[in-house]
């Protein structure tokens, strides 16, 4: 314990600290946002199913757009970019109650997007700054099982404050706007670290990186925005529109799924750690393929939810799975970049696809848009059967090691 309690005291220890309450008051914000929007955008809004795949689209475009974004303001330091995009979520979330209709929605849609996606990349890139890449996979665990306790506690907050109508729709976003602002708070003093270790200044970032030598996480990314935003797009849709779920419903569904990620995060990173990225993606991915197929053929509403629940659960996984695969590859000022350049391309596939599926949906059932996504999750299984880090390395990243050893057997 008193080993601990020091760890707690150095410059890694504060940033676990200052990292810990940000991810879960972040986690918190979008959970609860995410609890309540769909009823929002079905109930108060009376958004089509057509047009839930609109508005994810308008949602994707800063996430296609982030690595212009993350360019332009490239020498901030991590922790400013990182609370300026908390501060943008924060502002988008709390304006979301003032909406009428899909076209009034649409720029707090967009303002809590920008914040959205750079705080999914730059909380990455902060977290395995805390320890060294053998590592990283558990402090990833360890981070999306905080990031899942806020949302696990945001989602008690929703059902029980809708239960008694304690919470409408306005007073609701309100809170998540809130919550955002504590995180960009939390953040903005996060310490400049390398592999633990306390920097003398900021690390220097890239403003763009685009590397043939990274061409298997690209791949990865691209195919994953084509698979998770037609889940995302109609997922709880489909509950809500086909099956007839309210709100305390579909609460206790999130809740199920964020209280196994809850528990088993830590774990779940440490199986990248010890049987690397290659299988555990292949093993995520089969699931992905039985999760899908059987949410567009069932009928029954409990295996809806357990398909649900089942992609739900393993989706963590791929961007955990991605993300410590680059940091075996990647030279560390191009760790940030290349996560920005990732999600850029996962959203070439996220705005076509929810789109095209959108309308699709005016002719034939969901249960195509789904189908569609399974067969993105074969086409990621085979990509991640060729990667192999010990080998793919950059030469940057190669030369980096070698100046590493070089150091270390001089001193």
């Amino acid at each position: 314990m008193e080993q601990r309690s020091g760890w707690l005291r150095t410059p890694a220890g504060r940033g676990f600290v200052m990292i810990v309450i940000a991810t879960f008051a972040a986690g918190f914000a979008m959970a609860a946002q995410q609890n309540i929007v769909a009823n929002y955008f079905e109930h108060d809004l009376g958004l089509s199913g057509a047009e839930f795949g609109y508005i994810t689209a308008i949602r994707e475009i800063p996430g296609f757009l982030l690595i212009f974004l993350t360019a332009m303001f490239y020498r901030l330091s991590l922790p400013w970019l990182t609370a300026g995009a908390l501060v943008l979520l924060a502002i988008g979330y709390g304006l979301f109650g003032v909406s009428t209709s899909l076209l009034s929605v649409a720029p707090w849609v967009v303002i809590s997007s920008i914040g959205y996606h750079t705080w999914l990349q730059t909380q990455y890139a902060l977290a395995m700054s805390l320890t060294t890449e053998q590592r990283a996979g558990r402090i990833l665990g360890t981070i999306a099982s905080v990031n899942s306790i806020g949302s696990l506690v945001a989602m008690l907050v929703v059902l029980v404050a809708f239960q008694f109508k304690w919470l409408t729709f306005d007073s609701a976003f309100v809170l998540c706007g809130l919550l955002a602002f504590v995180a960009a708070i939390a953040i903005v003093r996060f310490p400049h670290l390398v592999d633990g270790i306390s920097a003398i200044r900021p690390a220097k970032r890239e403003p763009i990186v685009l590397r043939k030598d990274y061409k298997f996480y690209y791949l990865l990314n691209l195919l994953d925005g084509g698979r998770q935003q037609i889940f995302f797009s109609f997922g709880l849709w489909v509950l809500v529109h086909r099956f007839g779920l309210n709100v305390p419903t579909i609460s206790i569904v999130l809740i199920a799924v964020t209280a196994l990620n809850t528990v088993l995060g830590p774990w779940v990173g440490s199986l990248i750690d010890i049987h690397g990225e290659k299988p555990i993606l292949a093993v995520s991915n089969i699931g992905y393929v039985i999760a899908l197929v059987g949410y567009a053929l069932v009928n029954d509403v409990w295996l809806a939810v357990g398909c649900y629940m089942i992609y739900s659960f393993i989706f963590p996984l791929s961007s955990m799975g991605a993300t410590t695969y680059l940091r075996k590859v990647a030279a560390n000022d191009e760790i940030a970049p290349s996560l920005a350049m990732g999600v850029t391309l996962q959203h070439v596939a996220a705005i076509i696809v929810p789109v095209a599926t959108g309308y699709v949906l005016n002719y034939v059932g969901y249960q195509i848009p789904f189908a569609i996504a399974a067969v993105f999750a074969v086409l990621t299984f085979f990509v991640t059967r060729r990667l192999a880090p010990d080998t793919q390395k950059s030469p940057r990243r190669i030369e980096e090691e070698r100046v590493a050893l070089l150091t270390t057997a001089h001193s």
